[in-house]
């Protein structure tokens, strides 16, 4: 199978969802990235991007209906999606292998 291609915010969702650990709702995800990347984090994109990675395998989702209360919509990775981060981790390491020389060389 052909390595997930995955979007820089895709990635940053799919890592918090892991680091949830078991299943995590979007709320927390937004309020968690909101914290991680010191910065607003639009609820509609996170929801968005859930969508998209549950499309693509990465990630599962189920709805909880409690007595009362609003229905939740909870998210947990994939295998696919573990091994869609390790290969892009993998593909970072790459990527980056060989510039701290070269940046340290450009210092200004």
């Amino acid at each position: 199978m052909a390595p997930q291609t995955l979007q820089p915010f895709e990635l940053r969702v799919l890592l918090e969802v892991l680091r949830q650990g078991g299943e995590a709702y979007s709320v927390p995800l937004v309020l968690e990235l909101e914290r991680r990347l010191g910065r607003p984090v639009a609820p509609a994109a996170v929801f968005i991007v859930l969508t998209r990675l549950e499309r693509k395998g990465l990630v599962t989702s189920r709805l909880h209906e409690p007595a009362e209360g609003r229905v939740r919509r909870y998210f947990k990775v994939t295998r696919q999606g573990v091994e869609a981060v390790k290969e892009e981790r993998q593909e970072q390491g790459r990527l980056w292998r060989g510039l701290s020389r070269i940046l340290r060389a450009r210092r200004t």
